[in-house]
């Protein structure tokens, strides 16, 4: 088992972690490809992908999805 990102093969899985109130955390690097087809990436070893789209930096999560005291 590899024992960080960059160890894993090619044809590995990417591991989705999926929270109730909260958005798809997912191991980088990723590339996410938009309804209108335009295409963003991100280098990171973990993002976080808005699911609410509440957020201002869409598609990446910033928090937006949480209750506000």
């Amino acid at each position: 088992m590899p024992n960080s990102p960059s160890d894993r093969s090619p044809e590995a899985p990417r591991r989705v972690t999926v929270q109730r109130k909260g958005p798809l955390l997912m191991e980088g690097p990723v590339e996410v490809e938009l309804e209108d087809g335009s295409v963003v990436t991100s280098d990171r070893f973990r993002v976080a992908l808005c699911t609410c789209r509440r957020s201002r930096r869409y598609p990446w999560c910033d928090t937006s999805h949480r209750d506000r005291a």
